[in-house]
């Protein structure tokens, strides 16, 4: 009994004692954050077709069809103008905040909320990168995203520092935006629910998670023993845990549906699959490149077979490492040629930011000094240390104390 015991008590503690994959979490926000960003900001010009009033996909159609589902969208609250446009710069800066990493949990809300809100208004837009974006959106709420490259974890870092040199700083003191956050948010959502607009299932959705962030704030602030922080982070820790699993597991499920599908393919059976999409006018962006590509029927076989394999492989490959960082090379590579030679660059990033879940902990670390160095290079002072602060080597967000900030990582 004491054989099984043991490994299960370590299983236990190392769910519930942090929150694991700091970097991959967050590699995984900046990446659908800045995917969806570009996004929005690449059909701005087309906005209003495509989600807006003078779509073909009209409001009334829309709201047929969310009658009918029940999927969560901010656009069907009211037909006008100017709320369409509300949500629209809504939907952007809360990319850019969730990019930067500024208030990760209230900002990881918004931008489900932006997400869910323009896909659900208008179903038929997309090519299948938006079904990742949608996903993740929800998935990311779960996630403690900004324990690592983000504000929020630099506000931490900074606190405890002015702490421990017992000086007093704008870091060290109270949280006042958090509180002015929360309370806007929840007069907003007060609002919203007085009207009508929220069904009873998403209603429960966003008043527990403002509960959840009221609960968070109070015990961090207010409570005379560690044990309800403790607590606290258990939960949070097990919450994010799971959320990243399913994240995982949502990859997997991607490549080996996709995969197992082409394998009944009669054109991929025969390795002529790729063949026909060059020769699509609407996935040829480059004609010359794709022409060039199609006349040497070798690589055509070889990609088509090579992707079917990758694809099938990978979910059973996770338990080798070696292996699985030269498939998962091999994907990104695959949707990084996606991007320029079939014209689906949305798409390629949601895909690889998904990849990027199973990237190692010390190639993401590694990334990011050679990022942090970059900075420090192109933008002078960027990196320069506060008086008094020592220099230090990278370390696990697990080290950095005070995760009560409010609504931050």
């Amino acid at each position: 009994m004491n054989r099984f015991a043991v490994p299960v008590s370590r299983g236990i503690t190392r769910v519930t004692d942090a929150a694991l994959g700091p970097y991959q979490a967050a590699v995984i926000r900046i990446g659908f954050a800045g995917t969806w960003l570009l996004f929005l900001l690449r059909e701005f010009p087309d906005r209003q077709e495509m989600y807006g009033p003078d779509g073909p996909w009209s409001w009334e159609l829309g709201r047929r069809i969310v009658a009918d589902n029940h999927a969560f969208t901010a656009l069907m609250w009211s037909d006008s103008q100017v709320w369409f446009e509300i949500v629209y710069a809504l939907a952007v800066l809360s990319s850019v905040l969730l990019l930067a990493g500024w208030r990760t949990r209230t900002m990881s809300v918004l931008f489900m909320v932006g997400v869910l809100s323009l896909q659900n208004r208008s179903v038929f837009m997309g090519d299948g990168g938006d079904n990742v974006i949608h996903l993740m959106a929800m998935y990311l709420v779960g996630t403690r995203c900004g324990r690592v490259w983000s504000l929020d974890a630099r506000r931490v870092r900074l606190a405890g520092e002015a702490r421990a040199r017992g000086e007093a700083s704008r870091a060290a003191g109270p949280d006042r935006v958090g509180p002015v956050l929360w309370a806007v948010l929840g007069l907003l959502l007060a609002a919203v629910t007085a009207a009508g607009h929220l069904g009873a299932g998403w209603s429960a959705v966003f008043w527990g998670l403002w509960a959840v962030q009221a609960l968070w704030w109070a015990v961090g602030h207010r409570a005379r023993t560690p044990q309800p922080r403790i607590l606290l982070d258990v939960i949070a820790n097990v919450v994010h845990n799971a959320a990243l699993f399913v994240i995982m597991a949502e990859a997997c499920l991607i490549y080996a549906t996709a995969g197992w599908y082409k394998i009944q393919g009669s054109r991929w059976q025969d390795g002529t699959a790729v063949y026909y999409p060059l020769h699509l006018d609407y996935f040829s962006p480059w004609p010359a490149l794709s022409d060039l590509l199609a006349a040497h029927g070798t690589i055509v076989m070889l990609v088509t077979y090579g992707t079917v394999v990758v694809q099938v492989a990978f979910p059973f490959t996770l338990f080798n490492r070696r292996v699985k960082n030269v498939l998962l090379a091999a994907m990104m590579t695959e949707h990084a040629v996606i991007a320029v030679v079939l014209g689906l660059p949305f798409f390629s990033l949601a895909m690889i930011a998904a990849d990027s879940v199973f990237l190692p902990t010390p190639f993401l670390r590694r990334l990011g000094g050679l990022a942090a160095r970059a900075r420090d290079r192109f933008l002078p002072g960027g990196g320069a240390k506060l008086p008094g602060q020592r220099a230090r080597g990278p370390r696990t967000p697990e080290g950095t104390e005070d995760a009560h900030v409010g609504f931050s990582a």
